[in-house]
């Protein structure tokens, strides 16, 4: 929805202003509509705040920064509440009064009514800026920044010399001339081990990523005290987690899933402008359709197409859209169309992966049609347990708890047996990874980190020098240095204190969708100004982890876990596409298919056409 950004601690107020003026700036595509600022207030020197907006709620009056009545609490926001309307319901009964119809406004005057506590009532996506003058929580203003639960708005800080400085991409933080262009060699280890950097680093060096279900509080002008990031979100400790309506059965998770994606979808149609959705063949996005298709009769689906490609999902799409009703299109993408813009869809990216390419073709031929707003099924694999980590991480763990028992010198000698043995029994790939979970069990804090890895720790060595350094922990528990691996064992230890099923689900939450698929989805959607919410795994992560996740106990009194994905959602999926395809109902992954294979022949097509004439 925006892009925010904002400078603390310059030695002047004009300083700050000129550093917010170059991270907006650098941030249009994320806000094309309008910008605002605060500066030069003589209450706060040296702080200015900014944002840029793509306008989807109260087009005319959703201005920023919003003030609240007496002019001393401020906010600048990214994202969208949606149950906004219920709160403004609730606050104005307690006596506040709204200048707007725009979401933003509810976070000053929820400030007022429940200060940090704000942050449990709120149902969205979102990272913020508030400031507040009033000198109620402190003897001088503070600036309070949070983001929301699964962290799908991003939000970038770092304190230097010259100030402290955050915004919602890397990209304009580099604008703002405080932060050195230094490469992370942390990040650089987490980036060649996974594929995408770990929260809570950046490629940066001295640039962080607020983490999800954080928060961050700034005492302005006193530099004394050292923000640091604090969780505020945990959903061990969440309404759902002590609900006793928690489903315990197929019979009874079937429709409590179905009420809560019901739900999510109407939420999410809450705007001002058009919203469609991204379709593929999936069990997620399919369910998507059929409710939003329920709730709003002609809206836009959307799929990318592969035309006579082994990859293409354009029939299986058409034929669920065609059962739900939506007005459906497909967009046809040749090797030759993809290299074209190749450049262009990298460029889009903030930090480098090895995913998010897809997305920004289907975000640009969206935003062509106009439209602002699209649905997505981001987070259905993660919470319905789609993907392979959900059977190999079991596995791996049986092969850690063997190698406690085996001295280090012997694994390392009997890699090569695991390996010919393993082999026959799996993908090279998996092979591959349990390998180094066999040789080096302890070089990850989790045996489904192994799942993950793009390059093992033993190949590591030859590719850079890595680091695997720990926090640096304050006596109050407060990290004092963030690390990627002291944010992994973090996850680890918290995912020990779920169900099996439901702890693969937190972990993949919390790492690959954060680190990978949410980072990624964002950048290059909003690099073509394009909104493109996580309908799935948003502000019911929590609850569909306690609804979704099931152990069933059978007639012997033995606990059996089940696969959600397979059961839970394909029964949610078939319910509500009315005469589904059997075919399409298979649990595929969401958003485009990854036609690496195409995409190489393309390439080599493509670079033949520019070599020598016997295509040498």
């Amino acid at each position: 929805m925006c892009g925010i950004c904002g400078f603390a601690y310059a030695p002047a107020s004009n300083d700050a202003e000129r550093r917010v003026r170059a991270m907006a700036r650098a941030m249009l595509h994320r806000g094309p509509d309008d910008e605002g600022f605060l500066v030069e207030d003589s209450r706060i020197p040296g702080l200015a705040l900014g944002m840029r907006r793509l306008s989807i709620i109260d087009l005319p009056g959703g201005h920023q920064p919003v003030w609240n009545e007496s002019h001393d609490v401020a906010v600048v926001f990214n994202g969208e509440l949606y149950n906004y309307r219920e709160l403004r319901e609730g606050l104005t009964l307690a006596g506040h009064r709204f200048q707007t119809k725009s979401d933003t406004e509810i976070l000053v005057h929820g400030w007022e009514e429940w200060g940090e506590d704000l942050l449990d009532e709120l149902r969205g996506m979102f990272a913020f800026a508030l400031l507040d003058l009033r000198k109620h929580f402190a003897t001088v203003p503070l600036v309070f920044l949070a983001r929301d639960p699964l962290g799908i708005k991003p939000l970038y800080y770092s304190q230097t010399e010259e100030g402290f400085a955050f915004a919602s991409e890397l990209r304009a933080l580099l604008s703002s001339g405080s932060v050195p262009r230094t490469l992370s060699s942390d990040a650089l280890t987490s980036y060649l081990l996974f594929g995408g950097v770990s929260e809570p680093l950046t490629l940066v060096e001295n640039v962080f990523s607020l983490p999800p279900g954080h928060r961050l509080l700034l005492h302005v002008p006193d530099r004394r005290r050292t923000p640091r990031a604090r969780p505020w979100w945990d959903p061990r400790r969440s309404a759902a987690a002590r609900d006793p309506r928690r489903p315990r059965n197929f019979t009874t998770a079937v429709p409590r899933v179905r009420t809560l994606l019901e739900d999510a979808v109407r939420a999410h149609l809450i705007a001002d402008v058009p919203v469609g959705l991204f379709l593929s063949s999936g069990l997620d996005s399919s369910a998507i359709a059929a409710f939003a298709a329920r709730a709003q009769k002609g809206i836009q689906s959307f799929t990318l197409s592969f035309p006579d490609t082994p990859y293409d999902e354009a029939p299986l799409a058409r034929r669920v859209a065609e059962a739900t009703g939506t007005k459906h299109t497909e967009i046809p993408l040749q090797g030759a169309d993809m290299l074209a813009r190749l450049d262009e869809a990298v460029s889009a990216l903030d930090q480098p992966t090895m995913d998010g390419v897809n997305t920004y073709f289907v975000s640009w031929a969206v935003r062509q049609v106009g439209l602002k707003v699209a649905l997505s099924g981001l987070g259905g694999d993660e919470l319905f347990a789609g993907y392979s980590t959900f059977t190999d991480t079991p596995r791996l763990m049986h092969l850690e708890i063997l190698s406690r028992f085996v001295p280090a010198a012997f694994r390392r000698v009997s890699t090569p047996l695991i390996y010919n043995l393993l082999g026959k029994q799996g993908s090279p790939d998996a092979v591959r990874k349990a390998s180094d979970a066999w040789r080096m069990p302890n070089a990850l804090p989790h045996p489904y980190f192994f799942t993950r890895l793009l390059f093992p720790p033993s190949d590591l060595q030859h590719l850079t020098e890595p680091r695997f350094r720990k926090s640096t922990i304050a006596a109050d528990g407060v990290t004092l240095e963030p690390t990627w691996l002291a944010w992994l064992e973090r996850i680890a230890d918290q995912s020990r204190e779920f169900e099996p099923v439901a702890a693969i689900s937190w972990l993949e939450l919390r790492t690959y969708m954060a680190s990978t698929l949410l980072r990624d989805t964002d950048s290059v959607s909003m690099a073509r100004s394009l909104e493109v919410p996580a309908v799935v795994g948003l502000h019911n992560a929590s609850r569909l982890i306690q609804a979704g996740q099931l152990v069933v106990i059978d007639g012997s009194g033995n606990e059996i876990i089940v696969d959600p994905d397979e059961e839970v959602l394909a029964r949610v999926a078939r319910s509500a596409v009315d005469r589904r395809p059997a075919e399409a109902a298979e649990p595929a992954r969401e958003g485009t298919c990854q036609p690496g294979g195409w995409l190489a022949t393309a390439s080599t097509t493509c670079m033949r056409g520019h070599g020598s004439a016997d295509g040498s």
